[in-house]
């Protein structure tokens, strides 16, 4: 891939499961740039580097066993489009769902729960039918309804999922075990005509990250006294976590519209947060206090959603232009150039995404039925893995 090889790919056949593409297309992302304006002119591409191949990366469930003369045609050749709702792309583990609006990987890496808009929360694991873990009452106006989804910070003792979603009374976090009824832990988070979704995420060291909308009311991010347009850090009872800025606050950082994606690399030392603002879609570097101008911005609105992290780059899924897009960072976590895209018109468009444990591949839904081109087996959960050589180390 250019810009320095980073980015995700899809898995192709090989035998009886598949082989991961030798190269993934990648376009330049639009319009894209800084936020200080500066001419695309004043940044040179990376130079190309040829590092040694490492191991392959393949999909959890694939064989070390890659030999055989018909390698290069197995990797190369065409996946049949979905026959009703079998979908023959070996990277896709669930079909024929509702607009898929959050995932949240297990800690097997194979498995991951699955949230549709409309409030089913579904475990989906690849060869077996989904398994619906909980049914939430939601509000979907204005762009609610379940829009994250995240793990107890002790989900093997406690096996407790946290859930973002939107009542007719406000927008709330609730927290539920799979076959119980959900209890709220974090309510009266402003609702309003838009501007309602919000993303949760672990920040890797016990606490629980939330990303707010701004309810419609740009003004409500600024406000230190209001919950909307604000990146909250809570502990596990929906109470401010130790270390906040302010004790008896959760707030952690302001600025936010409407929020996408809210990923934290598997040190927790970096954490990241989408947006889609009125005239522009952004990446934001979480830190205290005010998000500030942005790491990087995009004017053409590509639809910025879910995310995942290294230290050396994230991942966003785009909704409006159907692809993803790889923002690659430096050391010091600043970004390096123009992002690249892959998977463009792959899958359609992609909303959430969610980093697996091992770090090596991410899982993500589709949310084709909302506007997009559809195929039969739509709405999807699938799985992208991320190229060796796109440094996935954090």
């Amino acid at each position: 891939m250019a810009g320095g090889g980073r980015g995700w790919t899809r898995a192709r056949p090989v035998g009886r499961f598949a082989l991961l593409a030798g190269a993934v297309t990648v376009l330049l992302a639009g319009c894209a740039q800084f936020p200080d304006s500066r001419p695309a002119a004043d940044w040179r591409e990376r130079p190309s580097l040829t590092p040694q191949a490492g191991p392959e990366p393949r999909l959890p469930w694939e064989s070390d066993d890659r030999s055989g003369s018909g390698r290069q045609d197995q990797a190369t050749a065409s996946i049949p489009p979905p026959d009703g709702c079998r979908d023959h792309d070996p990277a896709v583990i669930a079909t024929c769902l509702s607009p898929i609006s959050a995932v949240v990987s297990l800690p097997d890496g194979e498995s991951a729960f699955a949230a549709e808009r409309d409030g089913r929360v579904l475990r989906v694991t690849k060869g077996r039918e989904p398994v619906e873990i909980a049914r939430l009452t939601v509000d979907t106006a204005g762009g609610g309804g379940v829009t994250g989804l995240a793990l107890s910070p002790s989900y093997a003792e406690d096996q407790l999922v946290y859930a973002y979603v939107t009542t007719a009374e406000d927008n709330r976090v609730v927290r539920f075990a799979p076959g119980d009824k959900a209890k709220p832990i974090l309510t009266g988070i402003p609702r309003g005509g838009n501007g309602n979704r919000g993303a949760l995420a672990s920040d890797r060291q016990g606490a629980l990250l939330v990303a707010t909308g701004d309810a419609g009311n740009p003004g409500a991010a600024a406000d230190p006294g209001s919950l909307a347009g604000k990146v909250l850090r809570i502990d596990a009872t929906g109470k401010p976590a130790a270390g906040n800025p302010s004790a008896d606050s959760p707030v952690l950082a302001s600025g936010l519209h409407s929020p996408g994606g809210l990923c934290t690399t598997r040190d927790g030392k970096a954490t990241w947060v989408t947006d889609q603002a009125s005239d522009r879609d952004l990446l934001y570097k979480v830190r205290p206090g005010a998000l500030g101008a942005g790491a990087w911005n995009w004017p053409d609105k590509p639809g910025v959603a879910g995310c995942a992290a290294w230290q050396d780059g994230v991942m966003i899924a785009l909704e409006r232009d159907a692809a993803v897009v790889n923002v690659a960072l430096n050391p010091d976590g600043s970004v390096s150039g123009q992002p690249q895209r892959a998977e463009q018109d792959t899958y359609g468009q992609l909303s959430p995404l969610d980093l697996a444990p091992q770090g090596t591949h991410a899982f993500t839904g589709t949310i084709n039925k909302t506007g997009g081109k559809t195929v039969s087996s739509d709405d999807r959960v699938l799985m992208l893995i991320r190229k060796p050589n796109g440094g996935g180390k954090d």
